[in-house]
């Protein structure tokens, strides 16, 4: 809370006096702007009805169908804080800006050679170049809205109903690593923290929270993979490893949290130490070689967004503020639960060898999502924004929330923070 308050003070002598940091209110990308909406009734309902009985819902659900209640009650969640800023403000609109993806669907209509030429329009100064959500992602993130576009799903609309619902399927994906990986018991005490979670701010809509999912599934199907009957997983795995790469250039990190699924699961891996590698390879490489074939060249377009972003705002905002006031934008979109849950996560792995084996291999999964956060912010390639680029890193601490005793009061403490951030901000992206 501290470091909320301090961010925000820092933020405001900088912006106010310098105007380098180049968000409204700091540090978060967005306006102060007190309202209420369609939204707002439901909103209140689902965090009231999650706070009330969440937990022993969560305790009791036969697990099939804990799953899909997560989901569900996370859509609820997500679409009624989008609609709290109305259906264009909050969802239409959302990705149909001049810097966002559908603003591009037309130059499309060509998509192999969209695709071979890619690269020459990232830099700035090039020819056309792209806006800023195209050039700072690869293809596979513009060309999934392209895709809706061409099967009749069109407009923002849509769009924003594709990241909201398949954004909140990170929830359950998350839920099924924890329990292949921790235990069935730790990822029922998560369910509540990950359906109310402050990040479905931003999820919805944004098409951070579509890569948020992928990136779930991939390590959900890699932890099936390592502690299942069937290695066969790794292949899909593989595959939607292969697509976040696609999707974002800083996403790669989830390497870090795919290598601690591996040693969690290190007793199958000895025993497949050649088919579950292959398997995942294979997988991996389908998204590359199919982009590659077409022309585009992840390399370059990385190497080439370097520098579009220093010769941008990336090079005027300061990294001496961003490298710690991105943390507060974390613990906005992780919520306070969160902070004190990674407390005990520490807690748990610096006396691992008394303590309870499922809740050590929980705290070694959130440490790597930490770790791979943490890569992100020192990189620099992520000064501000962070509330919403790292969405994906972020539904990976959620589960330390699993450590926290008395849940409800956890749990109300997060619904008032999201409630709070959606009616007095309107946030950007």
């Amino acid at each position: 809370m501290l470091l909320v308050l301090v961010a925000v003070l820092v933020g405001r002598h900088l912006q106010d006096g310098y105007r380098n940091l180049f968000v409204h209110w700091p540090p978060l990308f967005a306006d102060w702007d007190p309202h209420v909406g369609p939204g707002t009734p439901a909103a209140v309902l689902v965090a009231v009805a999650v706070v009330a009985y969440g937990p022993s819902v969560a305790a009791r659900l036969p697990w099939r169908w804990l799953l899909p209640a997560a989901w569900a009650a996370a859509l609820a969640w997500t679409w009624s804080l989008a609609l709290v800023d109305g259906w264009r403000r909050g969802v239409a609109g959302r990705l149909t800006t001049r810097n966002e993806y559908l603003s591009v669907i037309g130059r499309f209509h060509d998509i192999p050679a969209t695709l071979h030429d890619f690269t020459h329009h990232i830099v700035s100064g090039s020819p056309a170049p792209w806006p800023a959500h195209i050039a700072g992602h690869p293809p596979a993130a513009t060309l999934t809205f392209v895709l809706l576009d061409r099967i009749g799903l069109r407009g923002g609309g849509w769009a924003g109903a594709w990241c909201i619902t398949v954004g909140a399927t990170a929830c359950a994906a998350v839920l099924v690593a924890v329990r292949a990986l921790a235990d069935e018991r730790l990822a029922r005490r998560a369910a509540p923290f990950l359906t109310l979670a402050p990040a479905a701010v931003w999820v919805g809509a944004s098409a951070d929270g579509y890569f948020a999912a992928v990136a779930a599934w991939s390590m959900a199907l890699l932890a099936l993979a390592v502690t299942g009957r069937s290695v066969a997983w790794a292949a899909g795995s593989g595959l939607l490893f292969g697509l976040t790469c696609y999707l974002s250039y800083g996403l790669t990190l989830f390497a870090l949290i795919g290598a601690a699924v591996l040693v969690l699961g290190r007793r199958r891996v000895r025993e497949r130490p050649v088919l579950l590698p292959v398997l995942f390879l294979a997988g991996a490489a389908v998204v590359p070689v199919a982009f590659t074939l077409a022309g585009f060249d992840w390399w370059e377009g990385y190497r080439l967004l370097v520098t579009r972003y220093y010769e941008g705002v990336g090079g005027i905002r300061p990294y001496g503020y961003w490298v710690w006031a991105n943390l507060a934008c974390s613990v906005l979109i992780t919520g306070v639960a969160t902070a004190v849950g990674l407390g005990r996560a520490g807690s748990l792995l610096a006396r691992r060898r008394t303590a309870i084996p499922a809740e050590v291999r929980l705290a070694l999964l959130v440490a790597a999502a930490l770790l791979a956060l943490l890569a992100a912010d020192l990189s620099g390639m992520s000064k501000a924004e962070t509330e919403r680029i790292w969405l994906p890193f972020a539904m990976w601490l959620l589960p330390a929330c699993a450590f926290l005793p008395r849940p409800r009061i956890w749990l109300a403490a997060q619904a008032v923070l999201a409630l709070a951030l959606n009616h007095l901000l309107f946030t950007g992206w």
